[in-house]
């Protein structure tokens, strides 16, 4: 394929993108940009998430991952269904029921200010250090199939990338984002689509065919029963669980959307089919990682060491053009939708969370939401170029390394808010949070040594919360002794 060609694809995705703003940007004030004045269907919004949650990461590294764990990565996919249940059950319902536009204020009515800070510093950290990681690799593909070629440095490229999301982004915040996503998580599962078809085709399978062969490859095993290994079929559905829940369900991004639905009925509607659908997407990834490798063997053809690099590497030199314009496009799509939406919930957190927005009228709203989120563009640039000068593996085990310990203080802290009745002292909530994932780091590098052979993988991010709850215990005490204020807990909610 040749730049010229790449190029004008990525042109004329972002004039629909842009397109799509404007129409959607039209008087907007703050109620819109942060949850689209709840409003979005609830349809629309699940279509959209599947895009936001899987990330060009996900594009790339889960079919680059068959070759050395081969299925075993649906054990955490069917963990993300149990954490999506917590999530429609227990976490949506109080949200809603205290009407929150920034789910941290909860931390502020639960344990107190310092608690409230904290809980939104991690998200804004887990969830800069996310989207500059997911970013990053469309920034990479695009560097090696264009920029390279015409003499371009990264940083450009880099810079051009972000400047493209601000564009679209800036003006109709969460309701261009939930239209944007949808048209994005379109393009994303056409180009997966015709990936699998076209290589199905090359290799003489039709759909029969192809699952048989998938089956009976050494890429069809998709449980592990060896407790030791990293994918254990129980650490790898509690950590997608887990994962899930801070992930999906204490992340300012991904609960914005549910909460710009009408209401908590169409926000669990919402939930149920996303979650639903994101099992049948990760299926497709999978089995067109497995043609990949099935694909290069029958060729004879030498893949690149890393997984990240094969399906670019396929897909931009042995295939047919239409698998490398979907591709492309599909890494712009699936990439742009979690990074877009990214952004908006980044200034969404510190225009609430930060600056008190409730105390200002609509005109220093505007102005401030325009600096906050030109700052967080500019943060994440400089992320990214960082990314690049210390990535050296597989980038989804970073995103999930990441997360381990960023948003495992958030998970001890909203478990231990919402499932005891015990008031904190509110001044020492910071240093637990930053002294947890220490120790989690510590006990993970010591885990061979210390506990026979036991490695810990993904669920670094369960021992993370759970010091961090066991912090948060020691310097608690018994509500009745203090101000606090009663809050539902789980049981309250299903009344």
């Amino acid at each position: 394929m040749s730049a010229t060609l790449i190029l004008s694809l990525i042109i004329g995705y972002f004039g629909i993108l842009i397109l799509i703003s404007f129409l959607t940007g039209k008087s907007t004030d703050s109620d819109t940009f942060f949850l689209a004045n709840r409003k979005s269907p609830w349809y629309v919004v699940a279509f959209g998430m599947i895009g936001a949650t899987l990330s060009g990461v996900t594009f790339v590294s889960v079919p680059g991952m068959v070759r050395d764990l081969q299925f075993t990565y649906m054990q955490l996919v069917l963990g993300y269904l149990a954490g999506y249940v917590v999530i429609a059950t227990v976490l949506l319902p109080l949200y809603y029921r205290l009407n929150l536009v920034s789910i941290y204020t909860y931390l502020d009515q639960r344990f107190g200010f310092w608690s409230y800070k904290t809980g939104a510093g991690f998200f804004l950290l887990s969830r800069t250090l996310g989207a500059a990681i997911r970013l990053f690799l469309v920034a990479s593909v695009l560097q090696l199939a264009v920029f390279d070629e015409m003499g371009i440095p990264f940083a450009v490229t880099v810079g051009i990338t972000i400047l493209l999301i601000w564009a679209y982004t800036f003006r109709g915040g969460m309701k261009t984002i939930i239209w944007t996503d949808t048209f994005q998580t379109t393009a994303m599962l056409l180009a997966v689509g015709v990936s699998i078809w076209v290589v199905s085709d090359e290799l003489n399978l039709g759909f029969q065919g192809m699952v048989d062969t998938i089956s009976a490859s050494e890429y069809g095993n998709v449980f592990n029963w060896e407790y030791k290994e990293n994918t254990y079929f129980l650490k790898q559905f509690f950590s997608g669980a887990f994962i899930t829940i801070v992930m999906t369900g204490l992340d300012q991004d991904m609960m914005q959307k549910n909460l710009s639905c009408k209401n908590i009925g169409e926000a669990q509607k919402n939930m149920f089919w996303f979650s639903v659908i994101l099992v049948v997407v990760n299926v497709m990834f999978l089995s067109l990682g497995a043609l990949l490798y099935l694909y290069a063997s029958a060729k004879g053809i030498d893949l690149p060491a890393r997984g990240d690099d094969v399906f670019p590497f396929l897909a931009l030199n042995h295939f047919p053009a239409v698998v490398g314009i979907a591709f492309i496009l599909g890494i712009i799509a699936i990439a742009y939708a979690s990074a877009d939406s990214a952004l908006t919930s980044l200034t969404t957190s510190f225009c609430v969370d930060f600056l008190n927005f409730k105390e200002r009228n609509e005109h220093e709203r505007v102005r401030l939401r325009y600096i906050v989120h030109i700052g967080f563009s500019v943060v994440m640039m400089l992320v990214i170029l960082a990314v690049n000068e210390i990535n050296s593996q597989s980038l989804i085990s970073t995103l999930l390394q990441v997360a381990g310990y960023t948003y495992g203080p958030l998970l001890g802290l909203y478990t231990f808010g919402l499932y005891t009745r015990r008031q904190v002292r509110d001044r020492f909530v910071p240093a637990i949070c930053l002294v947890a994932p220490m120790l989690t780091y510590l006990i993970s590098a010591n885990s061979a040594e210390w506990f026979n052979g036991y490695t810990f993988g993904f669920e670094v991010l369960i021992l993370n919360g759970f010091l961090t709850f066991v912090g948060l215990w020691a310097i608690s005490f018994e509500s009745g002794f203090s101000g606090f204020k009663s809050l539902p807990t789980p049981m309250d909610l299903q009344d």
